[in-house]
């Protein structure tokens, strides 16, 4: 009897120890194999990606551009010469080129999307401070040239901050 368990002990233990090699060897396998399947979703996942990201910076950075004070004031005459009216002109203008570009925010880093915001929010608000101290549209219009003739305009700073990101994604 003894025998016979010592001889069972004999063919089941190299079947056993052969079972768990192979367990062990393909379990290992199965977890490379799925492993390179993830790095190769998520290099086509980026791959893919990329130009959208890329084009929301574009956008974002237009924004920026077409925002810029100086810029904002080659492309928008006044339409009267009363100062609130043409302020509200170009707040509503800014407004629209913002809403225009809302959806842009998925695509970029939050910081991107806090320094565009703070850019957008910057220019509204110095362009309210300067129609405060202006008599009329054209007055508002030569003061906010003078003024930003001196200080670089916060669109610069976020532009600066896009082409830094776009960097980092290249």
């Amino acid at each position: 009897m003894e025998d016979k368990f010592l001889e069972s002990i004999a063919y089941i233990l190299p079947a056993v120890v052969t079972g768990f090699v192979a367990y062990y060897m393909f379990n290992g396998f199965i977890r490379q194999q799925n492993s390179a399947k993830q790095l190769e979703l998520m290099s086509q996942k980026k791959k893919d990606s990329l130009p959208i990201k890329l084009q929301a910076y574009e956008r974002l950075l237009l924004f920026c551009e077409r925002i810029n004070p100086v810029k904002l004031l080659i492309r928008i005459q006044p339409l009267s010469t009363n100062t609130n009216e043409y302020l509200q002109l170009l707040i509503a203008n800014i407004e629209q080129e913002f809403e225009h570009n809302l959806v842009q925010q998925i695509y970029i880093s939050d910081d991107s999307w806090t320094a565009i915001y703070a850019a957008k929010c910057a220019v509204i608000n110095k362009l309210k401070q300067v129609a405060e101290n202006s008599s009329s549209a054209n007055d508002l219009r030569e003061n906010i040239l003078i003024d930003y003739s001196k200080t670089l305009p916060p669109t610069k700073t976020a532009i600066a901050f896009i082409k830094n990101e776009v960097k980092k994604l290249l």
